[in-house]
């Protein structure tokens, strides 16, 4: 039946060429009317006041000024399924009525008092996020972003072990800041300025693209690959390159921690071969070093079979940081360790004066609750497997498609000049972006040569939104191909 199904996949996605724009799933929900500046003063003022390096990524702007669950609305009342959620924010969907309901709550009764005194929903937050932390990971550190959790991981990590050098994986995106870009290893991210010394990075275990391939725990495997049963056969392969630096680059006794998503993001859902970041922390830790879980993206049930994506690699860390869907597009963000690793740090003063205020501790309670009420991890699980699934199916129609990857409802889509692994040109996939999004559908970007379409939306989509970007994906394809015959 299985295979019937995928036939018939195929044959439909592989009609003829026609322009026909597939049609939005229904919603009921009204947006409100825009009211806000024109779109030409937004032109204007974006020229004159905004940074050149806050960029469009479409050529024809949006304006959105309002968000319903996985929908977002522009100035236009033009509706658009959102596949990227505000760069893997959005969790629990836009505007949640709960989300919103515990924010208003608090609002009325306190806005803000620093961490100097005592307020009740930083307890009651805190309570309830470290049940979702396995071993001794108790102690919670409540900032304001990513970038801000990564670099306080890299303080806890030097304070606890006394060493100073700490590793990341090539193509990693751990935050932006002047210290952080020593963190982040993608040179797009890296402008030619010096960074503090000690950071180091190590070959990247891709199997798509890593010169051993291996096996990922995803539902798609790359062409070829390898089927372990277990723990995969390259991932020694490429945790002896982690050795040989070790060895040769650091010097004895420096190592403080190996920072490591459980899926890369930035970098277009790179997973590692299985086993990867268990013999990685095994041989870290020989050497003096922490292992940093950077959740920031795969966090709060994205990956679907388990809460935190570091679940899926049978490991434990020592730090765990968060961001982004913590807070449904609040901004915050938390790093959770252990009490001994936190006492480290008890020999100097510190505060945060935003960090686990009243209103982003009542945000984060009411995502969590959210994600339990209504069953967000599972529906992850399921529509995940089911869009992969599809994505597959597109896969065999199109050879410009070389891989698809991930897991839950964080997944990729790596384009190609057929036949090879030469990136499809950034001119090509700015067409295909382009035209999604004059269909409905606003999906990410990522990956070295800007050539993956990142898929993190809200976790509440559907199979319908399933179907209905596979369409669009479809024709957007069939598009550019079309004219470039």
């Amino acid at each position: 039946m299985a295979d019937k199904v995928a036939k018939l996949s195929c044959k439909t996605l592989a009609r003829k060429y026609s322009t026909k724009v597939p049609t939005l799933p229904k919603s009921d929900f009204i947006p409100k009317q825009y009211a806000g500046p024109a779109f030409q003063k937004t032109e204007a003022l974006k020229s004159k006041h905004i940074p050149p390096a806050v960029y469009n990524i479409y050529k024809k702007p949006l304006l959105l000024h309002q968000g319903h669950k996985q929908w977002l609305f522009d100035h236009e009342g033009r509706r658009y399924l959102d596949l990227f959620g505000g760069i893997v924010t959005v969790s629990v969907g836009h505007c949640h009525p709960k989300v919103v309901g515990a924010l208003q709550e608090q609002i009325n009764s306190l806005w803000h008092c620093t961490n100097i005194y005592r307020h009740p929903k930083i307890y009651e937050y805190i309570e309830q996020l470290v049940q979702k932390f396995p071993g001794d990971l108790k102690v919670v550190y409540l900032v304001n972003s990513g970038t801000e959790a990564n670099d306080l991981a890299t303080l806890l990590a030097k304070a606890y072990t006394g060493n100073l050098d700490v590793v990341s994986l090539q193509s990693s995106y751990h935050g932006y800041s002047s210290a952080l870009m020593g963190l982040t290893a993608t040179q797009s991210y890296r402008m030619k300025l010096p960074v503090p010394p000690g950071f180091y990075h190590t070959m990247l275990p891709d199997p798509f693209r890593g010169i051993w391939g291996g096996c990922r725990d995803s539902v798609s495997q790359v062409p070829g690959a390898c089927s372990c049963p277990g723990d995969c056969v390259t991932a020694d392969k490429y945790v002896h390159q982690l050795s040989e630096l070790l060895e040769n680059s650091i010097p004895k006794g420096r190592l403080a921690a190996l920072f490591a998503e459980s899926i890369q993001g930035v970098n277009g859902t790179v997973q590692f071969p299985k086993g990867y970041l268990k013999k990685a922390q095994q041989l870290v830790k020989k050497y003096g070093g922490l292992y940093v879980a950077d959740e920031v993206q795969t966090g709060f049930g994205r990956t679907g079979d388990k809460f935190w994506g570091f679940e899926n690699h049978d490991v434990i860390p020592d730090i765990v940081t968060m961001a982004k869907g913590i807070g449904n597009g609040f901004p915050m963000a938390a790093v959770v360790t252990t009490k001994e690793i936190a006492a480290a740090h008890a020999s100097t003063t510190y505060f945060n004066t935003f960090g686990g205020n009243p209103m982003a501790s009542a945000v984060g309670k009411a995502v969590l609750d959210v994600i339990e009420e209504e069953g967000l991890q599972n529906n992850c699980k399921v529509v995940g497997k089911y869009f992969i699934e599809q994505l597959m199916q597109l896969q065999k129609v199109y050879p410009i498609i070389g891989d698809v990857r991930g897991k839950g409802l964080m997944l990729g889509i790596e384009f190609v000049e057929p036949g090879t692994k030469v990136p499809l040109p950034i001119p090509d996939m700015n067409v295909i972006h382009e035209d999604m999004k004059d269909m409905g559908v606003l999906i990410g970007r990522g990956g070295r040569w800007n050539n993956v379409l990142r898929i993190k939306p809200p976790m509440c989509i559907n199979k319908e939104d399933v179907d209905f970007t596979v369409s669009v994906l479809d024709q957007a394809i069939k598009n550019y191909l079309h004219t470039k015959k």
